[in-house]
């Protein structure tokens, strides 16, 4: 049962009546036979990922989270898949080329690094105006490796065309890509150019971007790719020329200082998406991944700070802050699946949730007289969502 209400004063009498509809619920209901116990595991306090807003769960000594102008971003233990932190995981935002990484995850396996493949014109057609380039030219014949070279580092959206017509074309990667997202359990994507480039409808969110992050690091081959700073490129006269990851944070490049213990991932950039980063780094034996989406766009090394203030925030507060979520999807979702709770992304950075109405989301658990219909019942207090 969803409720609006047009202004804060009925929180009072929503209250009292969530707390009437509880009361009248019996306690066995939860946990006596039958009971749907739903999702998450038992062991692990309930997700907070799909709350608007900043959460995080210290004990006594941990260290304050960062204040970052992010629109969305979130820290994870890559091991564990335990989210330290996160503000508004599941906001819905254009990726630019972060959606690489999905890519990567879709086509690699499919694609043995050691084929050779001539390039046809056509599968360089339709590439997006100013889009990232490495240099693929026509006629000249790649190994795949030298493609995902041009992927990772220089972000070559010519690159990933032509990846992607060795893949079964453009409209079937992006329909796989889709597909592998929902295997990780990553909800929050809608594929429309696989090369991350602006299209209509096309989003993912912190949370998801971290899934393929993860992902990429448990798999050798797109570990390497993303951790590599420099490679040689083939030249379209038959020589070659040398080229450089263009995540800053990992090659230390325009005045933004290396990251100790930086293991990848990926870093984009589109003027509707601002820029995107996600950004790995291990240390003493612990690996962490945080996503930093569309920080402030006066600054074009804020995404690089940012995720530097994530990263040295979770070092340090890893021990000492319980999980508000999980990476895992049986573990991160709410009840009723997880677009029940999905955030929303506003229209622009000046809405106020305080200037619109009040919504809440009754949910939670309980019997229906004898004929042991499971109902749920919650509350959730949150901004009414646009249309």
């Amino acid at each position: 049962m969803t409720i609006g209400f047009a202004s804060r004063a009925a929180v009072s009498g929503c209250v009292l009546c969530a707390a009437g509809l509880l009361a009248l619920a019996p306690a066995a209901a939860t946990t006596g036979p039958g009971a749907d116990p739903g999702p998450r595991t038992t062991d692990a306090p309930a997700s907070l990922l799909y709350r608007p807003g900043t959460h995080v769960r210290p004990r006594a000594g941990a260290p304050e989270v960062p204040d970052l102008s992010a629109r969305s971003w979130l820290i994870a233990d890559a091991d564990t898949g335990t989210v330290l932190a996160a503000h508004d995981a599941h906001r819905r935002l254009p990726p630019a080329s972060t959606l690489k990484t999905l890519f990567a995850l879709t086509v690699m396996p499919a694609l043995p690094s050691g084929i050779r493949h001539r390039v046809d014109p056509e599968e360089l057609a339709g590439i997006g105006p100013g889009s990232s380039l490495v240099g693929v030219a026509e006629n000249r014949t790649y190994r795949v490796s030298d493609l995902w070279n041009g992927v990772f580092l220089n972000s070559g959206n010519d690159a990933v065309h032509v990846l992607a017509a060795l893949n079964g074309g453009w409209r079937v990667t992006a329909e796989r890509m889709e597909e592998k997202a929902r295997a990780l359990g990553a909800r929050d994507t809608r594929v429309k150019s696989p090369d991350g480039y602006d299209a209509p409808g096309q989003v993912s969110s912190a949370f998801d971007l971290t899934v393929f992050g993860r992902a990429g690091l448990r798999t050798p081959e797109f570990a390497e790719y993303c951790a590599r700073a420099e490679a040689i490129f083939p030249a379209r006269d038959g020589g070659t020329y040398p080229i450089v990851n263009t995540n800053r944070l990992l090659t230390g490049a325009d005045g933004v200082a290396p990251y100790r213990g930086l293991i990848g991932v990926k870093n984009g950039y589109t003027s509707h998406a601002g820029n995107t980063l996600v950004a790995a780094a291990r240390r003493d034996g612990r690996t962490l991944v945080a996503t930093v989406m569309n920080p402030r766009p006066d600054d074009g090394h804020a995404v690089y700070e940012e995720a530097r203030a994530l990263l040295d925030w979770g070092f340090e507060a890893a021990d000492r802050v319980d999980p508000v979520g999980s990476l895992d999807a049986l573990r991160s979702a709410p009840p009723g699946g997880p677009e029940a709770n999905a955030v929303a992304a506003p229209a622009s950075r000046e809405d106020d949730p305080d200037d619109r109405p009040v919504w809440w989301t009754i949910t939670g658990a309980g019997l229906l007289g004898g004929a042991g219909v499971a109902v749920y019942l919650r509350l959730r207090w949150g901004p009414v969502p646009k249309n």
